[in-house]
């Protein structure tokens, strides 16, 4: 039994599920923070099976620049989570809302 890009792509499609119902359902901005990650790593699942399938090097190249991009993106992000932290002693997006004014 061979796996076939369809499989990858049906578990593309299980772990973006899953992100992105941690990004609804969630309130802890660490764990919405890594709802976004695992959301952006099904995507980059999906482009080297796409690109496995159709035999070029582009879903590859795609991936390398999304995670160029999403280790930029957790650098910055961390750091304004734990700023927050600092500041306000909890991580609760609902608690963030009252930093406005």
């Amino acid at each position: 039994m061979t796996v076939t890009p369809g499989w990858y792509m049906a578990l593309a499609a299980v772990l973006f599920t899953i992100g992105a119902s941690g990004i609804l359902l969630r309130r802890n901005a660490l764990v919405m923070f890594m709802s976004v990650e695992l959301m952006l790593n099904a995507v980059n699942l999906t482009f080297v099976a796409a690109g496995r399938n159709l035999n070029v090097l582009d879903g590859q190249v795609s991936v390398f620049f999304v995670m160029v991009v999403a280790a930029a993106e957790v650098v910055v992000g961390l750091a304004i989570i734990v700023a927050v932290f600092r500041r306000r002693q909890t991580a609760s997006v609902d608690e963030l809302s009252e930093m406005r004014g």
